[in-house]
């Protein structure tokens, strides 16, 4: 079978080799693929991967060749599943790759946010500390996360991972899950999502985007945090509504803010979001140790193994 890729890079820029996958068939990887040329790299394609290339019901009608598509990430909204089952093409993602990695890029940011060093080390580097004549400074407030309360937004495989490390720093853990499982082994407290935002020191989201929750971090919600509150979103950019905490911040509704995922990406020049104070934007980045995407990869691989044996596995339609 014909195995083709149509954007690698993001999975692969050299460190992650595709010797599992090419193992499998007639192995093809694009490193992007622009609209244009979907069709001409697809066309001759039985299996077909994709992380952001769309693959909508136009697309999919012209792929009479095509039997099957691995989606390289969780979500799978790039790729039109309805059309694709009417067509008897099965669509598998990769569900579970980078809980740790995107929980421990939420302490990278949390910590930064209360501890400050690379401000610190910035300063050190550009001669205040000389400056200043004594053994120590700092140039902002710093604080200890024991003590503080989190809350969780999306209480599934990561926003529980990101419970258990903030009760290993001995924070107060509150949590918000439209399905709620079973209890994790550590202390936590369900909260309705105004009232985890008030009670909450940091709050980190960790939901699926749904019509329902799109732009649900708005000015009003904002508004219920404390003033020393700081949020974080490395999950879906469009949960927050962009003017309205970039507002906040100018505003001094909340601390800071650091996001690693945006409503539009890459983030367009000129966005309200680029002049906001005390915010840490990254590109997209928590996901994408190492180890994460080399696990993807072996899953995809997994994936395609299981369909070409005829037993399908992690299929979403």
């Amino acid at each position: 079978m014909k195995i083709v890729v149509l954007d690698g890079v993001t999975l692969n820029p050299g460190d992650n080799p595709w010797d599992e996958l090419a193992a499998l068939g007639d192995f093809v990887c694009h490193e992007r693929t622009p609209a244009d040329r979907i069709l001409e790299r697809a066309g001759d394609a039985d299996i077909l991967l994709t992380n952001k290339i769309p693959l909508n019901a136009g697309t999919l009608a012209q792929l009479p060749k095509l039997k099957f598509i691995g989606v390289l990430a969780t979500g799978y909204d790039i790729v039109d599943v309805k059309a694709a089952r009417a067509r008897g093409i099965p669509v598998a993602n990769v569900p579970v790759y980078g809980t740790d990695a995107v929980a421990e890029f939420v302490f990278a940011l949390l910590l930064n946010f209360h501890r400050q060093p690379q401000l610190h080390s910035d300063l050190v580097k550009r001669g205040e500390w000389a400056r200043r004549g004594e053994w120590t400074f700092w140039q902002t407030p710093l604080s200890e996360l024991a003590g503080k309360t989190i809350g969780i937004v999306g209480f599934g495989r990561i926003g529980r991972r990101v419970g258990e490390i903030a009760a290993a720093f001995k924070m107060k853990v509150l949590a918000h899950d439209v399905f709620r499982g079973a209890a994790p082994s550590y202390p936590y407290e369900w909260r309705e999502v105004p009232d985890l935002f008030a009670e909450s020191d940091v709050v980190s989201l960790h939901c699926n985007l749904t019509p329902a929750n799109t732009g649900m971090v708005n000015a009003a919600l904002l508004a219920r945090m404390k003033k020393t509150a700081c949020l974080i979103n490395t999950s879906r950019g469009a949960l927050v509504h962009d003017a309205d905490l970039a507002a906040a911040l100018r505003n001094g509704v909340l601390a800071g803010a650091a996001l690693d995922v945006v409503t539009t990406e890459p983030i367009p020049v000129g966005h309200p979001l680029l002049q906001a104070p005390n915010l840490t934007l990254t590109p997209h980045i928590a996901w994408a140790a190492v180890e994460a995407r080399r696990r993807l990869t072996r899953i995809t691989a997994e994936n395609i193994a299981a369909f070409i044996a005829g037993r399908p596995i992690n299929v979403v339609n």
